[in-house]
């Protein structure tokens, strides 16, 4: 019996088994492939790929965020490049949009379907590190004959997704490797780092929709996530990264009504981090001002006795 065979016949073993997916997501994956999408282990055909006008009209929709993610991949490609890896951007659907690949290994990837206007959505490639990432809105690594299709076995793919401004999934940040001798350990390493540039795009990306107001980072039980909000002049809360709405009970996705921070925030506890923020403002400004109440108020763009109760209520004297 040959590896590919093998291969087939485990994945619809495991995929015809219920328990099997209850116990882990790889078999649920599997018997998502298999059953919701209907798709074959053992087909042979090539990755569903974009061109033309349909690429164009998605490349220009994500052109703004591509921007923005376009020097994060590069300073990943140039960590990882040179180990056969080539490091990829994909919108919400899993579609490629943009990639580092390095010359030498540039065949490969292109025969694998690696490749802007290729799509990797689990409706289409089964399990897979793009596919299963955007499905399961988490960090996957699918390596080598943890993919569902034999042909893509000889691949190890992973993959961290990235939230939009407003709390939705936006894309799929990917590492795949061409290296045969590419050990599980070694791509724990990988993926820490592709969490923490997908974790830097999404944070100028947030940054970036919200430029005219003041961002705010809070604190979050996820060390790992971007939990940051935007705060405009009138101290309304008007944008929150996903995991910040998490934290704070906000809606979970989509544009949020404006609440006043304070309120969000609260004070119960001390000093938060929008009014230590706050605080910092008013000090730099008196600083700058030499002590001067209304040269640091104009400097703040509000009124002299604005200021004033601001100061009380921060606990600031007017020394």
């Amino acid at each position: 019996m040959t590896r590919s065979v093998a291969h087939i016949e485990k994945v619809l073993e495991v995929a015809n088994s219920p328990s099997a997916a209850a116990r882990s997501r790889l078999a649920a994956s599997w018997r998502r492939s298999a059953e919701k999408h209907g798709l074959d282990p053992g087909e042979h055909r090539s990755p569903m790929r974009l061109e033309g006008t349909h690429l164009r009209e998605r490349l220009e929709a994500f052109e703004k965020f591509m921007t923005v993610a376009s020097p994060r991949l590069d300073t990943l490609f140039s960590l990882v490049g040179q180990s056969g890896c080539a490091v990829l951007l994909t919108d919400d659907d899993g579609v490629v949009l943009d990639q580092r690949i390095s010359e030498a290994d540039t065949a490969i990837f292109e025969a694998w379907g690696l490749c802007v206007g290729a799509d990797w959505s689990e409706e289409h490639e089964g399990t897979n590190g793009i596919g299963t990432c955007l499905a399961e809105q988490r960090r996957v690594i699918i390596h080598r004959d943890e993919h569902f299709y034999a042909r893509n076995t000889a691949m190890s793919c992973i993959d961290a997704p990235i939230y939009g401004a407003e709390g939705q999934i936006l894309a799929a940040l990917d590492v795949s490797s061409a290296r045969a001798d590419q050990t599980e350990a070694f791509n724990r390493l990988i993926g820490a780092q592709v969490a923490q540039t997908a974790r830097a795009i999404e944070e100028a990306n947030f940054r970036a929709a919200y430029d005219k107001a003041r961002i705010v980072v809070a604190e979050s039980e996820d060390a790992e996530a971007t939990t940051l909000l935007a705060i405009d002049d009138h101290d309304l809360i008007i944008g929150a990264t996903r995991e910040a709405r998490r934290a704070f009970g906000l809606a979970a996705a989509g544009p949020l009504a404006p609440r006043p921070a304070n309120d969000v925030l609260g004070r119960q506890d001390g000093a938060t981090g929008f009014e230590k923020a706050e605080r910092a403002a008013v000090i730099r400004a008196l600083t700058r001002a030499g002590g001067n109440v209304s040269a640091a108020a104009r400097q703040l763009g509000i009124g002299r006795a604005t200021l004033y109760r601001r100061m009380k209520r921060l606990g600031l004297e007017q020394n």
